[in-house]
């Protein structure tokens, strides 16, 4: 089962209901409801909370399962805990949160924003559409990039080359993700005759914060193809460096929050709290020791605990549940907000200094990797709230130590603990880099037994395009910049 979602440009909160999945064959072209004379100022909302909800929903019960943060009890999450997962998995990603939701409605943007003098929004749209595109080629590899969102002008878009996307390609005509960014940064600096405000439900229309987090952008995107292309990610992470412009401080982190309304609502929150698949889902037994094992104090901050001791289960596991089910562990409101307002953490300071660390460990960009390091846990730590004291003992017991891959596990492992919640990019982490270093599941099923390293192909598009391999790339088919 899964929570479908439809972006509609002119239903604000976006809703969603709960269903089978059962999709309509439509093109990743085709925007159903979606008028052609849109203001940006109503675009622009879709496009932010139709790319977090993307993060929030399927894409994370599927990948903090499989990275062990949660264990599937039921339902789809019990068959991505044993790495089953085939094309009918993200199709309501695919047709409306990524390409048929936050992407289409990027491009409209930038299409009405630059008729009308108006950079700044088309500025931010380019740097939303590079993040959406992200997602997309990270989860598929191979994607609809430079001939996409075109609709009837072209309804079977080329497939282009996760190299391509990531590097760009001139003889193709195809941008890559850095220079789409960088476009988007270099209209933030034009004069515009209108700006955002309100409706940028990120930043509240502050320019200064979109060019940090755009350049953080470049950072992650950069850290993305580092194993498999280091001479072009140093060259990246060099100029941000030198550039001395990104996300340096939790107040500037690149969040989108939700409403606490029905509705409009984290799909974490209402997935783990409401729907009828609220116990799908609970805290993996392999994350608990983990934490413990490291004293963390970030562990009562990012989970439930409403019995003595923390209720999870292994995964994989078979057999009974633990009952009652209303002493599970599960997502605690630093995750999804007391009431499901969340917030969805996209682009983050601690991300960027666990970044940094990687990068001043593996590319010797500036920096030195245990500060670095340091800042990221600490930057961490005071989002939860844990006090001075106790961020200081935990650096001084945690220091980093060892050979460069026992150092860099640490650094990797620490990410992945405070990007609970956030399952992309604990799967991107792990396939990049082999860290942390897991068990595989019980029970394990999948293609060979072995954890996807990739999303299987929305079946109706390998249906309707013939632009697309055939046969497709099964889930145990590793991505372009997974060279690990």
């Amino acid at each position: 089962m899964k929570i479908i979602f439809r972006s509609v440009v002119l239903m604000l909160p976006l809703a969603f209901g709960l269903g089978c999945s059962n999709f309509l064959d439509e093109s990743i072209n085709v925007t159903p409801n979606n008028p052609t004379a849109v203001p940006p100022s109503v675009l622009l909302p879709t496009v932010e909370i139709g790319t977090a909800f993307a993060n929030a929903n399927e894409i994370n019960r599927f990948a903090s399962t499989i990275m062990q943060q949660t264990a599937g009890a039921a339902n789809s999450p019990a068959t991505y805990d044993v790495y089953q997962t085939n094309g009918a998995d993200f199709g309501n990603q695919w047709r409306f949160e990524l390409y048929g939701g936050a992407l289409v409605n990027a491009q409209k943007i930038i299409d009405i924003a630059s008729a009308s003098n108006s950079p700044a929004y088309t500025g931010i749209a380019k740097i939303m559409k590079a993040y959406a595109f992200s997602v997309a080629t990270d989860m598929w590899g191979d994607v609809p990039y430079s001939q996409a969102l075109q609709g009837e002008a072209n309804p079977q878009p080329r497939v282009d080359k996760q190299e391509d996307i990531y590097k760009g390609n001139t003889s193709q005509n195809i941008q890559s993700l850095f220079d789409l960014v960088r476009e988007g940064l270099a209209d933030l600096d034009k004069q515009s005759a209108t700006r955002p405000g309100n409706d940028d439900v990120i930043y509240r229309g502050d320019l200064a914060k979109w060019r940090r987090a755009g350049n953080t952008l470049l950072l992650k995107l950069a850290n993305t193809i580092s194993v498999k292309e280091p001479a072009l990610a140093k060259q990246v992470i060099d100029q941000v460096i030198a550039g001395n412009n990104f996300i340096r401080s939790n107040a500037d982190d690149f969040n989108v929050t939700f409403g606490a309304a029905v509705g409009s609502r984290d799909p974490r929150f209402e997935y783990t709290n409401i729907s009828s698949f609220k116990d799908d889902l609970i805290m993996s037994s392999r994350y608990l020791t983990l934490l413990q094992g490291l004293n963390d104090p970030r562990l009562p901050v990012f989970w439930t605990k409403p019995a003595a001791n923390y209720v999870t289960w292994d995964n994989g596991q078979s057999g009974a549940r633990p009952t009652p089910v209303t002493t599970w562990s599960r997502y605690n409101s630093y995750v999804t907000g007391a009431n499901g307002e969340g917030p969805v953490r996209l682009l983050t300071n601690f991300q960027r200094a666990f970044i940094l660390a990687e990068s001043a460990l593996m590319l010797g960009t500036a920096g030195d990797p245990q500060t670095l390091y340091a800042e990221g846990i600490r930057a961490s730590m005071t989002l939860a709230g844990i006090p001075t004291a106790q961020i200081d003992a935990y650096i001084t017991a945690n220091a980093l130590r060892g050979t460069q891959q026992e150092r860099l596990a640490q650094i990797i492992t620490q990410k992945y603990i405070a990007f609970t919640g956030n399952g992309l990019e604990l799967w991107n982490d792990w396939r990049r880099t082999g860290y942390p270093t897991q068990q595989p599941a019980q029970n394990a099923v999948g293609i060979d037994g072995t954890r996807p390293v990739r999303a299987v192909y929305v079946s109706f598009e390998n249906e309707r395009n013939t632009n697309f391999p055939n046969p497709a790339p099964q889930s145990n088919v590793k991505v372009w910049w997974d060279a690990n």
